[in-house]
């Protein structure tokens, strides 16, 4: 049986719910699951949203709370100007905090990150470490970019120059040049498009540009100082589950970034291919949503 949502976002069968997180915007986000499981949070990043988790929602949600937000400017939730939102880091995990409070979230959970996803949590476990209590990590960063692994030319170009700036708000390259070359396996052209569905227009295009705006490079930058922050505590971490999976050709967070993550954790659960790219829950759910399962499953809270 086909939903609304499914019709146009396959495998999407899910009713997501609104938060007013600042006045007049709305933040989307799914919580599907029962509401005394133990808690999953899904953190998606740049270019994607919540739907890049909802294999393991399906895989979860029989006995696991999920909550999966859309960050402002991203999915289903509102795409504000400039003048009514300020697209930083900083904003981003105030959004969380606020999603998190309303929904009572004080206990023990599981952080899912992707992408920028991964400054976003660990950014807003600096104030919540104790809740963290297992960590599932895809392709992602909670430190500033390795000193021996330059900038990625495709975010250079949209980080500081005009060119770059046209070709994500006016073509959309950034969200539909990372569903062609973010996976090996070829993406379904519906699962494409539902990628690419938020960001129809050069208004709702504004926060995939301002994401990659964003990126911390210097101690001048303003998602610096939080990220910093994060990368100082992450070996923290240690001392709990984590479970890593890794798409090892992804162009901006490689086996550098991954490294990283094994060096500050040396004890976690890794599983790497060499054939799978960014979009790594895109080109393994098969393989990473049973072992995310077990691996919960066998790591209760």
């Amino acid at each position: 049986m086909t939903t609304p949502m499914t019709d146009r976002y396959p495998d999407y069968p899910f009713t997501p719910e609104r938060l007013e997180v600042r006045p007049g915007i709305w933040m989307s986000y799914l919580d599907e699951g029962p509401r005394d499981g133990e808690i999953v949070l899904m953190l998606h990043g740049n270019p994607s949203w919540s739907y890049y988790w909802r294999h393991l929602v399906l895989g979860l949600k029989d006995k696991y709370r999920c909550i999966v937000p859309d960050h402002i400017g991203m999915g289903l939730s509102d795409k504000p100007g400039d003048k009514d939102y300020t697209y930083t880091l900083q904003s981003r995990v105030d959004d969380l905090t606020r999603l998190l409070d309303t929904l009572g979230v004080d206990g023990p959970l599981t952080m899912a990150v992707h992408d920028w996803g991964g400054m976003i949590g660990f950014g807003w476990a600096l104030a919540h470490e104790a809740q963290v209590r297992r960590l599932l990590i895809t392709n992602t960063a909670a430190f500033p970019l390795p000193a021996s692994k330059p900038l990625p030319w495709q975010l250079k170009l949209g980080r500081d120059m005009t060119l770059g700036a046209l070709m994500i708000r006016g073509f959309n390259a950034f969200s539909a040049g990372a569903a062609r070359d973010g996976v090996i396996r070829k993406m379904p052209a519906d699962v494409r498009r539902a990628y690419e569905a938020p960001y129809d227009s050069w208004a709702n295009r504004i926060s995939t540009l301002r994401f990659v705006q964003d990126i911390p490079l210097s101690e001048g930058d303003p998602a610096w100082t939080l990220v910093n922050a994060s990368a100082k505590r992450l070996p923290a971490y240690a001392d709990r589950p984590a479970f890593i999976g890794w798409g090892l050709r992804d162009f901006v967070f490689d086996h550098h970034f991954l490294e990283g993550f094994q060096r500050a954790l040396p004890d976690a659960e890794a599983h790497a291919f060499e054939d799978a790219g960014h979009y790594v829950m895109e080109d393994k759910h098969e393989v990473l949503v049973p072992a995310m399962r077990r691996f919960l499953d066998t790591h209760p809270i």
